[in-house]
């Protein structure tokens, strides 16, 4: 009888750490990819100022909406989980958008190489930002799809899993990037 105790006690401790092993291993990609995230989001805020100063050259007299997009830059920065990060791109893209609508009424700045160069910059960090928010969001949903499963989720709860939260905006027009092609 005790031989059959140990037996059964040894393989729920191998459940167990197999579980745990798993459980933390999804953890760490978890935070491998919101770290490919906020690579991607740093690389936007430092094309920001020379895209905001391309644009004042030509348009200098449009202060609210360079204010507007430098401002917005400021709150992202400073975010610090996906919840804020989220809401704060949502308004940084919106500015965004505000900045190449306002371009379109300058054709010298849609003409400039400077300015078309940095256009084509932004939409590949957009499509990153993207693509490594997608990753995030999917492997925080293994993460959260095994936290809250019978049986691992004994062990998530045991050894203090937490949940993580998505990295979604706010709307869907802002879950596009934002349109900076010119037409000719």
């Amino acid at each position: 009888m005790t031989w059959f105790f140990l037996v059964g006690l040894v393989l729920v401790a191998i459940w167990a750490v197999g579980i745990y092993n798993a459980l933390v291993q999804l953890r760490n990609r978890a935070e491998s990819s919101w770290s490919d995230i906020d690579v991607q989001l740093k690389r936007r805020w430092e094309l920001i100022p020379n895209l905001v100063e391309t644009v004042k050259g030509y348009a200098s007299h449009e202060r609210e909406t360079l204010e507007g997009v430098i401002e917005a830059r400021g709150v992202a920065m400073a975010a610090e989980t996906p919840e804020a990060k989220a809401g704060a791109e949502g308004g940084l893209t919106r500015a965004l958008r505000q900045l190449f609508a306002l371009a379109e009424a300058y054709p010298d700045l849609k003409a400039n190489e400077n300015f078309l160069d940095l256009q084509r910059q932004l939409t590949e960090i957009e499509d990153a930002i993207q693509n490594a928010r997608r990753y995030y969001n999917a492997v925080v949903r293994d993460l959260n799809t095994k936290i809250e499963m019978f049986p691992s989720n004994i062990v998530a709860n045991l050894f203090g899993f937490l949940r993580k939260t998505y990295f979604e905006l706010d709307s869907e027009a802002e879950r596009s990037a934002p349109q900076v092609s010119f037409g000719s």
